[in-house]
């Protein structure tokens, strides 16, 4: 899962000549309420599969919520998509779920604790056939927002769209799943032109009922789903490429007006019944947001609390570093925020098929090098991340917190001398051209300066490429893209590894709009993907680590830089905040206003 909030280390806006070492002083004289590693591993507990009973509606109630008044969303910008099969990243997944439903959903009780709910479908799936059979019967009443009833033909649609080449940028594991790696190959124009997959894949026996056909086991297909990529567009609404402008509402909201990359109005999808929905609520009237409000004018303006910002919450943006110490002190303020671990691990992300990333020597270098507290305390210290030995974060099943590989837990500002003579044993000359790709958004201008400020020392001549945060993940993710390194964030899209190593690493699934950002293609990491992607979650833990390791240690595609938190603040006349395990940002599915 790709993170694409100011979170995220894709940005950069502020001015270039800040001073960067004292960026986030929040770890002197303010009192320590950061999440700690035992706190992530609480964050890795598997979910539960949910039956008919947890999956009927209406959502339990939300303790004061009323109903009334319209929530103030503050972005930094735009997202890059709303088709649902194009979402892969967390801001538009936050929308999802005020919009979309898919055929299951994530269900968080008051600790945090997840469990796979059928959304559109009566259960998580019935499972058959060794975990190679699911199916799945839809609910009664599941209209769009015009009112169209919801059937399996719709389903199955959503699922076949996603094999036509305009889909490039939502997740594939499903259509992997059914139809192998290269799944484009079975149906290359999507239902488009009268084609569909066969029943032995995917079939539709009646109005009500979708089954999935699967020639290996696929236990995780529920939380797959649960996935925003795999919300439902109707048939009747497809537009397809322009789709992405104006998707049509399953869920409790829909789109009643927007200008891209300016604003975007949410109001009350009148036929989205609560009484099939577990999940979700709908106690606001809508949704108000403004895409132009940066990191640090959200942040002055939900700490003063005035006027339209008593109504408004961060989405997925995070409170300013340099602010962090007045949320903190101030218990009016901090009160109203929210803390937690995030799934994503910070990467320096090198090109391979860049002729200067070749040698691993190189690579190893700029790995030693990289002052890793120095990029932390530019995204506010331990509020905003941990030192990362390794490329699997610990809200991962199986993290080992002494995993340190190349040494950055004990040397946390980088080793020049170290990365100097690597260098020098790679014959890399002084002044060699190397191109930085970053993106607008403030905070990353910050880590941009270090990264240049670092290689500069090592002899390098940096060439740093500012990319519109609104289509970073699009241009890096081209297979032909003229940068040699670039920073990338990834999380898992549920508790395994197969949801991280797979999707980053697999040199197999290497293609525009693909996450392996790197361009890995090692035969050894391929074959210990799959097998660890054959075998039950306990049997595939000891390859799952062993493939990370090789990752890691004998290929190095990414040198790891930190592990992610999040901090975040709402008005206060907001209620229901909480903090989400499932999203790892403000709980989107229970707000509403105190006074309305």
């Amino acid at each position: 899962m790709r993170s694409r909030s100011t979170r995220v280390i894709i940005a950069a806006a502020a001015a270039g000549s800040l001073a960067l070492t004292g960026c986030a002083k929040d770890d002197g004289d303010t009192k320590d309420e950061s999440k700690s590693k035992q706190d992530a591993a609480a964050q890795s507990k598997p979910v539960v599969y949910g039956d008919a009973a947890a999956s009927t509606g209406p959502a339990a109630p939300v303790t004061g919520a009323k109903p009334g008044g319209t929530i103030t969303v503050y972005m930094e910008a735009d997202m890059s998509h709303l088709d649902p099969a194009q979402i892969y990243v967390s801001d538009a997944g936050q929308f999802s779920n005020l919009v979309h439903r898919g055929l299951t959903n994530f269900q968080e009780d008051e600790k945090g604790n997840l469990t796979v709910v059928g959304d559109i479908a009566t259960d998580a799936g019935k499972a058959s056939n060794d975990n190679k059979t699911w199916t799945y019967t839809l609910k009664d009443n599941i209209k769009d927002e015009n009112g169209n009833p919801i059937t399996s033909a719709d389903v199955r649609h959503t699922i076949e769209r996603m094999y036509s080449k305009m889909i490039f940028d939502g997740p594939s594991y499903v259509q992997s799943w059914l139809s192998g790696k290269d799944y484009r190959k079975a149906l290359p124009d999507g239902p488009y032109k009268g084609k569909h997959l066969p029943d032995t894949v995917l079939a539709t026996p009646d109005a009500k009922t979708v089954v999935f056909n699967f020639k290996q086991p696929q236990g995780d297909l529920p939380q797959a789903l649960a996935m925003a990529g795999y919300s439902i567009v109707p048939e009747k609404a497809d537009t397809k490429e322009a789709y992405d402008k104006k998707p049509v509402a399953l869920g409790p909201y829909k789109i009643a007006d927007r200008k891209p990359g300016k604003s975007m109005t949410l109001v009350k999808n009148t036929n989205w019944d609560p009484k099939t929905d577990a999940v979700r609520h709908q106690y606001p009237n809508g949704y108000n947001f403004n895409l132009t409000v940066d990191q640090a004018s959200q942040t002055k303006r939900l700490i003063a609390d005035q006027g339209e910002a008593k109504n408004a919450i961060q989405f997925t943006d995070s409170v300013d570093p340099t602010m962090i110490k007045d949320v903190i002190n101030t218990p009016a303020v901090n009160k109203r925020s929210i803390k937690g671990f995030q799934p994503y691990v910070w990467q320096m992300s090198f090109n391979l098929d860049s002729p200067k990333m070749k040698d691993k020597k190189v690579r190893d270098a700029i790995t030693h090098a990289i002052p890793s507290k120095r990029m932390i305390a530019a995204d506010g210290g331990k509020y905003g991340g941990e030192l990362a030995g390794g490329l699997m974060g610990p809200t991962l099943p199986g993290y080992d917190p002494n995993y340190d590989p190349y040494g950055k837990l004990k040397k946390p500002n980088g080793d020049l001398k170290k990365a100097q003579e690597l260098l020098e044993e790679a014959g890399v000359k002084k002044g060699t051209k190397l191109t930085y790709a970053y993106a607008t958004a403030p905070r990353s201008q910050k880590q941009m300066v270090i990264i240049k400020e670092t290689l500069t020392k090592l002899g390098y001549d940096v060439q740093a490429k500012e990319i519109d945060r609104a289509t970073f993940y699009e241009q890096i993710g081209k297979l032909k893209n003229p940068y040699d390194l670039y920073m990338t964030g990834w999380g898992q899209d549920w508790p395994s590894p197969s949801t991280v190593i797979t999707p980053v690493y697999d040199g197999e699934l290497i293609g525009d709009g693909q996450p392996n950002y790197s361009h890995i293609n090692d035969p050894k990491v391929n074959e210990g993907i799959k097998l660890a992607s054959e075998l039950s979650p306990t049997l595939a833990a000891k390859e799952w680590e062993k493939t990370h390791h090789r990752i890691v240690e004998e290929i190095n595609p990414a040198a790891p830089v930190y592990y992610a938190k999040q901090i975040q603040l709402s008005g206060s006349n907001i209620g229901g905040s909480r903090y989400s395990t499932e999203s790892s940002y403000i709980d989107i599915n229970r707000l509403f206003l105190i006074n309305p």
